[in-house]
């Protein structure tokens, strides 16, 4: 029986070691795997910064070509166009240093709130993207911005708690430059008013909605007197008493 139970122990001990052996060498392996999934990272990382210190100007400049960049990154999980996480050397720190667009993005973002500042007394505070784009590219000359600019630039802006955020709206884009929440009905009123040019009545509403009429003169009356968001034509040769969303207007400046 002794000669038994040594045999089992010998048997167990060679287990274990075998288990050792094992063990050891996955470790091995997966340091030898992690090492060369550093390497590779590290050139990929050296080739991109080359090519993004290469082409710097034509991404700064071309927005097309920004965006066939910033697409191409996407892909592999990077966002060339970032801000550092409050001034700290991350990833988009880093980024913003090789591309030189930390300045870029600022002026950008505060290009965005002059226009969206100037306007807010017609359209109180909420301006159609396309609208804020076209004013940009105005303002801007040569250098124009693109719609994905201008929403990675807004992003930057929310620190400062005014309440700048893009919003979609009946399948349209638009920048809300205020701190108050529109609401239910004030969305469905900036659709129908984007179908007929920005004017809008409360009979509109009752037709197209099947709101009642009192529902339809609260809400316009709202949207009026309280959020400054449209105005009151009670001389219309049309319809007599009229509301324009100034939002969805075009406006030739």
């Amino acid at each position: 029986m002794n000669r038994l139970g040594g045999v089992g122990l010998a048997a167990l001990e060679r287990h274990r070691d075998s288990e050792r052996s094992f063990a050891n060498l996955s470790n091995t392996i997966s340091r030898s795997q992690v090492d060369n999934l550093r390497s590779q990272l590290t050139q990929f990382r050296s080739a991109l910064a080359h090519f993004a210190s290469t082409h710097r100007d034509k991404i700064k400049r071309d927005p097309a070509f920004r965006h066939a960049f910033s697409q191409m990154c996407a892909n592999i999980g990077v966002d060339p166009l970032a801000d550092g996480d409050g001034g700290r050397k991350g990833a988009g720190g880093w980024w913003s240093e090789i591309l030189g667009l930390g300045d870029w993005n600022l002026e950008l973002g505060v290009q965005i709130v002059d226009i969206c500042v100037s306007t807010r007394e017609r359209n109180g505070g909420l301006i159609e993207m396309a609208e804020l784009v076209r004013l940009l590219g105005k303002l801007r000359g040569s250098s124009s911005a693109t719609e994905e600019d201008v929403i990675r630039s807004i992003k930057t802006l929310k620190p400062l708690g005014a309440g700048y955020e893009v919003l979609d709206i009946g399948g349209r884009r638009m920048v809300r430059s205020v701190t108050k929440e529109l609401d239910a009905d004030q969305s469905v009123i900036l659709s129908v008013a984007r179908e007929t040019g920005g004017r809008i009545t409360e009979s509109t509403l009752v037709e197209k909605k099947s709101w009642t009429r009192d529902r339809a003169h609260a809400s316009l009356e709202n949207m009026l007197l309280r959020d400054g968001l449209c105005w009151l034509d009670e001389q219309d040769e049309q319809l007599g008493r009229s509301y324009w969303i100034v939002s969805v207007m075009q406006w030739d400046e």
